[in-house]
């Protein structure tokens, strides 16, 4: 079976609670006080692109839509598995506003904010007209000084996150992962079957 088809397996109802993506702004704080991780600013949504002009148009005005003013720089892209990724990347201000400056947790948190109301409108939005089978996941990313990633991944259909950290090649550093999700467990509701930690290795936005 395939990596896309067992992260979209079948075997208990959808449990989808967008909401939960509001706790991740508390999960950063928790991770920079505690692991040292901090948001890149990106952050992506993957799904299955449908054929058709109706979808065509609302995927194009949700890009459009947050191409807006001053909202972040969206790319999209389509994966080996034939995924489109929406992906959110930082602007100037937000770069600033990630440094280690003197107000640097609080502005980490504001920022956060924005993006994962971004890509919460991004979800719903395909969600209320009738594409919410089309969603995969979201990934929020984080690093650290010492060069380390992560990305906290939202299961669309199960409602859970889990944390993926890429080591390099087709490598993961697990124990990175089990200091994430012991770190962040209050916060957001995790995965509790690890073997659908799937790993997403290139993915946009981590």
């Amino acid at each position: 079976m395939s990596f896309w088809r067992s992260l979209l397996g079948r075997s208990e109802p959808a449990k989808p609670d967008l909401d939960a993506l509001f706790g991740l702004p508390s999960a950063a704080l928790t991770l920079r006080a505690g692991v040292g991780l901090t948001p890149t600013g990106s952050g992506s949504v993957a799904f299955r692109a449908s054929e058709g002009a109706a979808f065509a148009d609302i995927e194009r005005d949700v890009t459009e839509l947050l191409n807006a003013g001053e909202g972040p720089s969206v790319e999209q892209t389509t994966d080996d598995y034939g995924y489109t990724w929406l992906v959110l990347r930082p602007g100037a201000a937000l770069g600033a506003a990630t440094g280690d400056g003197p107000s640097g947790g609080e502005l980490v948190d504001t920022d956060i904010t924005g993006l994962v109301t971004d890509l919460h409108a991004v979800n719903s939005t395909l969600e209320a007209n009738g594409y919410g089978p089309s969603l995969l996941c979201s990934l929020v990313g984080f690093t650290d000084t010492r060069g380390r990633s992560v990305g906290l991944v939202y299961l669309y259909k199960r409602g859970t996150f889990y944390p993926f950290a890429p080591e390099g090649g087709q490598r993961r550093d697990n124990a990175l992962e089990l200091q994430v999700e012991a770190s962040v467990g209050d916060d957001l509701p995790m995965e509790k079957d690890r073997s659908r930690w799937f790993p997403v290795y290139g993915a946009p936005g981590l």
